[in-house]
């Protein structure tokens, strides 16, 4: 106990950082063991850095999932990398998160650099190993190590869980030691709202192809809870008219689908009946509108 009675326990910031479509949003939901981060197989799905905390009886990590890192060419792109990188300033670890398909170093060495001047310890996580034979993974492990002195290079799957445990075991002595940041019941500082406009937007990504999804943004227009029901209703963006076509489907078949499965995780997740209501604009230009994307939460 310090002075003031708070238990003292290993807490402290970790950035969750790696290149696009690896798997750092399903780990963080691994983690906590509730989704707070939309998955999708599409790469560069996470846009804004999502915040976790997984809460143990003497630890709490607070966990930064950031967007990938990767050559940046739009204005939108550009801010999510901005992000990524700028969460590695007050952290006192990082974790950098490849998967066993990702190319060998002389791709990453932009990341890098990143770590370099960031100056923290950095855990290697080599995901999605239960896709590959173990013999694949020495060499990748073994080209690693002479790039970059990472404290610790861990072979996991996210999706099964595997090799989280051996994570919180190399994590934990890197982590200072005091009181929690955040109350300990709680699994993360984002809104109810901010958590409904990424489902919806996860749901866009599953349901439609091509460059429709990148070329969405939702916001939560009005969020009312009473007794019964939460009802809520959110406005999504598009660029172009074809764009919300196929949003919209043949009769609002589409839209519907998007609909349907969002309010049924929603409603999961909230515990209580959710009324989804749902709007599609044209909004052209608007990843490169700089007070919309600071909207996003994204400038």
């Amino acid at each position: 106990m310090d002075y003031h009675g708070e238990k003292q326990v290993k807490s402290g910031l970790v950035a969750l950082i790696g290149p696009p479509n690896v798997g750092k949003s399903t780990l963080l939901n691994a983690l906590l063991g509730l989704k707070i981060s939309i998955v999708s197989p599409k790469p560069q799905t996470t846009r804004n850095k999502i915040l976790g905390i997984v809460n143990g009886e003497d630890y709490q990590i607070v966990i930064l999932d950031t967007p990938g890192i990767h050559t940046a060419r739009s204005t939108l792109n550009r801010e999510m990398v901005r992000i990524a990188v700028e969460s590695l300033a007050d952290v006192d670890v990082i974790i950098f998160m490849i998967d066993i398909s990702f190319p060998l170093p002389e791709k990453i060495s932009e990341a890098t650099g990143h770590l370099q001047k960031a100056g923290k310890p950095v855990i290697l996580l080599v995901n999605k190993t239960d896709l590959a034979p173990g013999e694949k993974l020495l060499p990748i492990l073994a080209a690693y190590s002479n790039v970059f002195p990472f404290q610790a290079m861990i072979p996991i799957s996210a999706l099964h869980r595997d090799g989280t445990d051996i994570l919180l075991a190399e994590l934990l002595p890197l982590l200072p030691t005091g009181p929690r940041l955040y109350p300990a019941d709680i699994p993360t500082d984002a809104t109810e709202r901010f958590i409904a406009a990424e489902i919806i937007r996860e749901k866009i990504f599953l349901l439609t192809t091509q460059e429709v999804p990148y070329s969405c943004a939702v916001l939560v227009d009005s969020f009312k809870e009473d007794e019964k029901k939460i009802t809520i209703h959110a406005t999504i963006f598009v660029e172009r008219k074809s764009q919300k076509g196929i949003i919209i489907g043949r009769q609002g078949s589409m839209l519907k689908q998007i609909g349907q499965a969002a309010r049924l995780e929603l409603q999961e997740l909230l515990g209580i009946r959710v009324v989804l209501k749902l709007w599609v604009k044209i909004k052209e230009g608007w990843s490169t509108d700089a007070l919309f994307l600071r909207e996003l939460g994204l400038g």
